[in-house]
């Protein structure tokens, strides 16, 4: 018998020991082409892919998230068959406490102890990183680069987005008139719901700060008569918009840049902040906050859409990131932080604004993300041709991941209303009725 079969029963046994306490509808298939069943009764359908005995030696050496996350972008540990949606659906008892701590240590010293011993040095494992490897200074104050951090993320190709999101390549969470719509029905509805909760009147200077690809400022004028503003720091957003705005005939009523939010001028009665918030970083809400005041009008409205995390029962247990979180920020969103509602809201009132209404949208997240990744998924022979193997595996378990974490609730989203205080009213009607007609 050779090294590798006998590498081959070990990872047999191992899995079939799994196995009778996962009860997963899911298989492993190994790199000779063996295929393991993970729990009874098994069809082919989903499954994972080990495709060299080395991936598990990398495990074993480095266990960690970020180990794992490297093999799946390199394709030596791989999902066939569908996506982490789909596994998630066939876990069968990973989620329920204490099924690990019934397998038997010494099965699995046994049968992992010849992996750990070989050489994880070997080119059929790769090597290199596929997360942002640029500094992420906290504080603007220290150097921390907002262009280079956005444009890790945005910048891929204006195509690959083009290839999930919907026709006005809207890069945020949709508003679901019923849990049937469609992406595109939502993604409209979303604008308008954004519009209407900013009470956009013709006429009105409205900036939208973090525009992407213009969905809202050219929704917003269109449809609300305003006059439009956006900002972004992506190039590649910018030409979009730009032609876009050519092509609506927009010119005089829409104006784009490519600039930090800290070099914004002027006054607007109107402001949206739509999941631009989580790029700010937290040590820098004061500048933030304290800017956006700057440019609104006295009770002019602000609406602050983010994605948020659970508050924990200390700031310090907040502060500490699980390894989940810490590989959407390393991989996909460098230099993101995610805040709490309760200090979000705290911020926004502690410079100078009165809140309105804070509104609750993670379910609406969990079904756009999920919408997204199939789309991807249906995609991804386009996707290899424009990012490449390795972007698109990540992407795929990014929109998976993230819409499991809204679904679960780990993450959450809330639309939070504010207007710069003033004495005396504030100028909305005494009820949001007309909101949700």
């Amino acid at each position: 018998m050779t090294r590798n079969d006998k590498l081959i029963a070990r990872a047999r046994t191992l899995l079939q020991h799994i196995a009778a306490e996962l009860q997963a509808n899911l298989y492993v298939r190994l790199w000779n082409g063996e295929v393991v069943p993970l729990g009874p009764d098994v069809r082919e359908e989903v499954g994972f892919a080990i495709r060299s005995p080395l991936a598990i030696t990398r495990l074993l050496k480095a266990p960690k998230l970020t180990t794992l996350v490297e093999l799946m972008a390199a394709g030596d540990i791989d999902i066939e068959g569908g996506t982490l949606l789909d596994i998630a659906a066939r876990r069968g008892r990973a989620d329920s406490r204490g099924w690990v701590k019934k397998l038997s240590k010494w099965t699995l010293a046994r049968t992992l102890l010849p992996f750990l011993l070989l050489s994880a040095r070997d080119k059929s494992v790769a090597a290199a990183t596929h997360a942002y490897t640029g500094a992420q200074a906290a504080r603007d104050d220290q150097g921390r680069d907002n262009k280079a951090l956005v444009q890790f993320h945005y910048d891929l190709s204006n195509a690959f987005y083009s290839l999930f999101l919907d026709p006005e390549m809207q890069y945020s969470c949709a508003y679901f008139p019923t849990w049937d719509a469609g992406i595109e029905e939502a993604q409209k509805a979303k604008l308008d719901m954004i519009c209407r909760k900013l009470r956009l009147q013709p006429g009105e200077k409205f900036l939208d700060i973090g525009c992407g690809w213009g969905g809202l400022v050219c929704h917003a004028a269109q449809h609300y008569g305003v006059e439009a503003y956006g900002v972004t720091l992506s190039q590649a957003q910018l030409d979009f918009v730009k032609d876009k705005i050519t092509r609506l005939g927009l010119e005089g009523r829409v104006h784009v840049e490519l600039k930090d939010y800290r070099d914004i001028e002027g006054s607007f009665d109107k402001i949206a902040s739509i999941g631009m918030f989580e790029h700010v970083g937290l040590e820098n809400q004061t500048a933030y906050f304290s800017k956006l005041r700057g440019l609104l009008r006295a009770r002019g409205l602000l609406l602050n859409h983010a994605i948020t995390r659970p508050s924990k029962k200390t700031e310090e247990a907040f502060r500490k990131k699980r390894p989940e979180y810490a590989a959407i920020i390393n991989y996909i969103f460098p230099g993101s932080e995610l805040d709490h509602i309760g200090h979000s809201v705290a911020a926004i009132e502690r410079h100078g604004f009165e809140i309105h209404d804070v509104e609750a949208w993670r379910e609406h997240y969990a079904r756009t993300t999920r919408l997204w990744c199939e789309r991807l998924y249906a995609n991804r022979e386009q996707a290899v041709a424009e990012v490449g193997e390795a972007k698109t595996r990540l992407w795929l378990l990014y929109l998976a991941g993230v819409s499991l974490g809204f679904e679960r609730g780990t993450i959450g989203i809330f639309q939070t209303l504010g207007s710069r205080r003033a004495k005396g009213p504030s100028g909305l009607p005494p009820t949001r009725a007309d909101l949700y007609r």
